[in-house]
Formats: C-alpha cells, sequence, structure tokens
C-alpha cells in the first residue's frame, strides 16, 4: 500500500519567516493561520464582487472549470487586495525563496477563484509549466492563495501534494496523492511554483472565494501583462513596494531600464 501523503505545516500568523521559509522548502507547501483579519478580508470581498458577478465567466473551461468564476489583475479594480498582495510576510518568504535568483521579482499574475456548488476537482496541475524549463534548485515563482471564506474539505479547499517540489522527474499522479489545505477565512496557503496542486470539489451548499497571487524571478515574462491590466493612473496609486511588484522598477541597470527622450 503507498504511503499516505504528509500531513501540511501549519503556523500561527506570528511565525518567523525563517521557519515559514524552512518548511516550504523541505514541503513545498505551508498554513499560516488567521494572518489576514476579518476586516481587510470583508472589504476584498466587497470589491471583488461586481467583477465576479460581470466577468467571472468568461475564463470557464474544462480546465477551470465550468462552475467556478475567475477573475485577473485584481489591483485594477479591488485597491485592498494590496494589503494582501504586499503583506509583510508574503514578501519575507518571496525574498528568501526568489532572490539567491534574481535581483528583483514580479508579481505573476493575481486572480479571484470562486469555486461554486457542483464544481468537481480541477486537474493537478504546477503553475510553473508556463515556463518551458527546469533548472535544479531554482524555483521559477512561489505563490500564495488566500482563503477570503472558510476552506473545507467539503466546499473545494485547494489540494496539494506535499513534497512534490522535490521530484525530478514527472511521477503518474493519483488524487489520494494530494492533501486539502483546509484552513479558516483569512489565511493564507503558500506554495511553491513546482508543487502539484489543483482546485477541490464543491460538495457543499454555497461558494468559497479565494484570491492566489503568484510571484515570479524579475528576469522572467510575467504571466499576466500587468501594465495593460492594470491601468496606469491606478498602478501610480499605489505604494512603491505594489508598483515594483507590478513592474514598475528594472532588473539590475539594464534590464527594463527607460531610454531617455530625446
Amino acid at each position: 500500500m503507498a504511503d499516505a501523503p504528509a500531513a501540511l505545516p501549519r503556523f500561527p500568523k506570528d511565525v518567523a519567516p525563517a521557519a515559514l521559509v524552512a518548511a516550504l522548502k523541505e514541503h513545498g507547501v505551508a498554513i499560516v493561520e488567521n494572518l489576514a483579519d476579518a476586516a481587510l478580508v470583508d472589504t476584498v470581498r466587497a470589491e471583488l464582487r461586481h467583477r465576479f458577478d460581470t466577468k467571472g465567466r468568461r475564463s470557464q473551461n474544462d480546465f477551470n472549470g465550468y462552475r467556478t468564476l475567475r477573475i485577473g489583475s485584481v489591483l485594477g479594480y479591488a485597491p485592498s487586495t494590496q494589503h494582501l498582495i504586499a503583506h509583510p510576510l508574503v514578501l519575507a518568504a518571496a525574498d528568501a525563496i526568489l532572490l539567491p535568483h534574481c535581483l528583483a521579482y514580479r508579481i505573476g499574475s493575481t486572480t479571484g477563484i470562486e469555486i461554486h456548488p457542483g464544481e468537481g476537482n480541477q486537474v493537478l496541475h504546477r503553475d510553473d509549466d508556463i515556463y518551458p524549463m527546469r533548472m535544479p534548485g531554482v524555483e521559477w515563482q512561489t505563490d500564495v492563495m488566500w482563503a477570503l471564506d472558510d476552506f473545507t474539505a467539503e466546499n473545494g479547499a485547494t489540494r496539494v501534494v506535499p513534497g512534490s517540489h522535490a521530484w525530478r522527474e514527472y511521477r503518474p499522479l493519483r488524487e489520494g496523492d494530494a492533501v486539502q489545505a483546509v484552513m479558516p477565512r483569512g489565511s493564507a496557503l503558500f506554495y511553491l511554483g513546482s508543487v502539484w496542486h489543483g482546485g477541490g470539489a464543491n460538495r457543499s451548499a454555497a461558494p468559497r472565494m479565494g484570491l492566489i497571487n503568484t510571484y515570479a524571478l524579475g528576469w522572467l515574462r510575467q504571466e499576466v501583462n500587468q501594465y495593460l491590466a492594470i491601468p496606469r493612473e491606478v498602478a501610480m496609486s499605489y505604494p512603491e513596494v505594489v508598483q515594483h511588484l507590478i513592474g514598475y522598477q528594472p532588473h539590475g541597470r539594464y534590464l527594463g531600464f527607460l531610454p531617455r527622450p530625446d
């Protein structure tokens, strides 16, 4: 009989960044419970609601599901998401995972996901498969899924395969390999871009909402073109740290620099 998958590491919101990073490097995944307060979660949900209702079905397909709503580039219309996207613990983890391999990192994508009743399991996948190569010991990106509802085994909590970031070759995947990231509202699931994962089946009577943000090495092409997706005047209204995450900074002296006008 195959070994059962490992339980997911869990930490309180005051976890030391070094402990979180150590768990990510060992397991590829970790949960920090109750990291965002209830008022912020309420505000983020309210700012996302209209876009979910008006645009959320545009990305429905065999991969994303037909009972799941998805919206992207949330900084363009949901300003309170900046406090999740640029949360100090999130950036501390990204610093430790990404900065050994780049001079700066940027948002790859920011995606609201609302899984509705009747949706099935999403196929297990790796987010960094958008990049066509791998380099042992180098993560192209790191990801954070925020629970804007309680994530339960019944309502579609994200499924992750702990330890899969360390696989050096493809292994056949079984549904039993995955562990659901059950966590209370306001918690955050941290996982590396090389971890196999997928949305869960919603067998409950209510939808569950989450926000996933990805952070990629600064010399890689961003998954979503943030310069076009977020109006410049909106981007410039954010603090410098958020502007840099959107992409308004060069990578070193020459990559992405702006020539002086004549």
